[in-house]
């Protein structure tokens, strides 16, 4: 597994000192907005956001992997439920080793179960779940992979499409083009 998180974190620095973000500061915003964009900036981007934070470092090194930096330092918003490192320690040496080396397709498709379009905040995705009651509240991910979110002991608790659940351990982490939900376990779309 050391040699894999070496391996990814010499991925992660190449392929980051590609990835770029810009910030329109244009006159015409009022003073609010501009105080707002300026907080949002300050922030950095989704994966300037991830890469600063060594709980993400696994997340960040796949990414990297599956050449989505560019894309999640985009204009967005999107809202990315991370897992964290120990979330993918969950997933056998093996089988990461694989997707990380081999089978980059998969682990591409992976990350992209974890990503919404647009910036939804805890508070928004709690109120969409208790409006759809029991059943729970369905995610359309970026893939086009579909996420049920329920609510279990007042954590928001997500069903992949193979059966299994995560749940939200952290919310709302800001980021300049988007929000982050730290999650506990690797979601699968098959």
């Amino acid at each position: 597994m050391n040699i894999v998180k070496i391996t990814l974190a010499s991925s992660i620095a190449l392929a980051l000192a590609a990835c770029s973000s810009e910030t329109d500061s244009g006159d015409t915003m009022m003073a609010d907005e501009t105080a707002i964009a300026e907080d949002a900036t300050a922030a950095g981007t989704i994966v300037e956001v991830a890469q600063s934070d060594e709980g993400f470092s696994t997340l960040v090194a796949a990414v990297t992997v599956a050449e989505l930096g560019e894309t999640l330092s985009g204009e967005g918003p999107f809202t990315v439920f991370a897992p964290t490192n120990d979330a993918f320690a969950k997933i056998d040496e093996a089988t990461l080793t694989e997707l990380t080396t081999n089978d980059i397709e998969t682990l591409t498709a992976i990350l992209q179960y974890h990503v919404v379009a647009g910036a939804v905040d805890a508070a928004t995705l709690t109120a969409a779940i208790e409006e759809a009651g029991d059943e729970g509240y369905t995610i359309t991910t970026v893939g086009g992979g579909a996420l049920n979110a329920k609510l279990v002991d007042d954590a928001v608790v997500l069903t992949d499409a193979a059966g299994g659940t995560s749940t939200v351990i952290a919310t709302d982490v800001a980021a300049s083009n988007g929000t982050i939900h730290a999650i506990d376990t690797v979601l699968m779309p098959q």
